[in-house]
């Protein structure tokens, strides 16, 4: 055997046994999330019509995983196409599926399992370099990955407007640092290339990689924070419809909001918010999270900015001028570490901003990934050159409808789920997901809408 093909063997066992342990490792955090965690009342329950019950989550990415890795990438006998329809999420709308056949929480365990001992089987002969892109560098084994990964999240949301007594474990925040950077950074114009065309984990609508120009502008180094919000509300913000659009007004006076979700008063002047079972003051060092596109949007331009544009938010976290390359994660390579961001349910709360300065990105940004997920003004559209695959439902057909683009992850994504070109969306008014956001500025002036800081 040549030194080339001992080469090629070593590096696609590296692969499988990164596929074989990045698996485990999502499993072992679903069942953490249902069976761990709950009984089977509650498995079964609907805890809100915005989201699925868990039991529904934990059969599905059983019955997506042995649809692509068992049936499609291996060519396998389907186990249970019988339940195809039931975790089909296109056809079930999240406030429906209650009503549905579903498997117990111990069947969808005993489904899982048989699963996935038949997909370990049958990586030991998968071949990554068969020049099929859905095989090509194991990339439907990553999507699966994320997938279950994205679901788990979804599932912490859940966790999140369950109404009961805490059932997660809740590890302490590390200690803020003495944060003494500016406000802001600026990042000058010129092009950059944003998206990707050959990371092997990155989704359809991260590509292609293209060129984009992008005027220069200012961004806030941190998230803003819950104490920076208070301010906003404090002053009225949710009252005075010169901050908020006209969609937005609208939201606000129809849902009677007065603050971002899980918020309210503690009867002495100051606010307690509801994380996770728990009820505790409002840590003010934290960035501020459950907040919609639409209060995102309305504290930036009381604040005298906006919110930056999905180009701005990605050329600020890889960008680096020194090279004029783009980087994968906003400090580089590496894989992400506990130095570099607050990811993947470490901790059940977003750190403080300006913690983790070695996951600063070059522009001098920090915590662009983890924490909480951002608001940016764009709406989802495909890139140019975009190509849906595998299945047009993941990406394309959302293109074009009511939703914004969120970037950097937050913590409850887990690493192998977000990278600098990694894309979310959600409807404007969405205030369950762990969101916040971050403010821009034109370099020429203020660039937002005449506000009053």
């Amino acid at each position: 055997m040549t030194e080339h093909a001992t080469g090629e063997r070593a590096a696609a066992e590296n692969l499988r046994a990164r596929i074989a342990a990045e698996l485990d490792t999502g499993r072992a955090r679903s069942v953490g999330l249902t069976l761990e965690a709950l009984d089977e009342t509650e498995l079964v329950a609907q805890h809100s019509p915005l989201m699925s019950p868990l039991v529904w989550d934990l059969a599905h990415v059983g019955n997506y995983e042995e649809q692509w890795l068992l049936r499609t990438a291996a060519g396998g006998e389907a186990l249970r196409p019988d339940i195809d329809v039931l975790y089909d999420a296109f056809e079930n709308p999240r406030a429906e599926r209650v009503g549905l056949p579903l498997l117990s929480p111990r069947e969808a365990e005993d489904y899982n399992a048989r699963v996935r001992d038949r997909v370990l089987d049958s990586l030991d002969r998968a071949a990554f370099d068969a020049g099929t892109p859905l095989l090509d560098g194991g990339f439907v084994y990553h999507m699966v990955i994320q997938h279950e990964h994205q679901h788990d999240e979804t599932m912490l949301a859940t966790h999140q407007l369950r109404r009961g007594d805490p059932v997660l474990a809740d590890p302490p925040a590390p200690p803020p640092g003495a944060f003494a950077g500016p406000d802001e950074v600026l990042v000058e114009a010129g092009p950059f290339t944003m998206g990707t065309t050959a990371d092997p984990w990155a989704y359809d609508n991260e590509r292609p990689a293209h060129t984009v120009e992008v005027p220069a502008f200012w961004i806030d180094t941190r998230a803003v924070t819950n104490a920076r919000y208070l301010e906003f509300v404090a002053d009225g913000g949710y009252d005075d419809p010169r901050w908020w659009s006209p969609r937005g007004w609208d939201w606000r006076t129809a849902s009677g909001k007065r603050g971002p979700a899980f918020w309210t008063d503690d009867g002495a002047g100051g606010v307690l918010r509801r994380r996770l079972g728990r009820v505790e003051p409002l840590p003010m060092d934290e960035p501020v999270q459950h907040v919609s596109f639409h209060e995102a949007e309305a504290y930036a331009r009381w604040a005298g900015k906006r919110l930056p544009t999905e180009a701005e938010w990605e050329k600020a976290a890889r960008y680096d001028p020194a090279t004029g390359q783009s980087l994968r994660f906003p400090w580089g390579s590496a894989e992400p570490g506990e130095a570099h961001a607050n990811l993947g349910q470490r901790l059940l709360r977003p750190a403080a901003a300006g913690t983790y300065p070695a996951g600063a990105a070059p522009s001098g940004a920090l915590q662009m990934l983890g924490d909480v997920w951002e608001w940016t003004s764009s709406d989802f559209h495909g890139y140019p050159g975009f190509a849906a695959f595998p299945y047009r439902e993941y990406s394309e057909v959302f293109f074009g409808g009511d939703y914004k683009v969120l970037r950097g992850g937050s913590w409850a994504t887990h690493s192998t789920a977000v990278r600098a070109t990694f894309r979310n969306w959600d409807h404007p008014i969405r205030r369950q997901i762990f969101s916040g956001f971050r403010c821009a500025r034109d370099a020429e002036g203020a660039g937002g809408a005449g506000g009053r800081r």
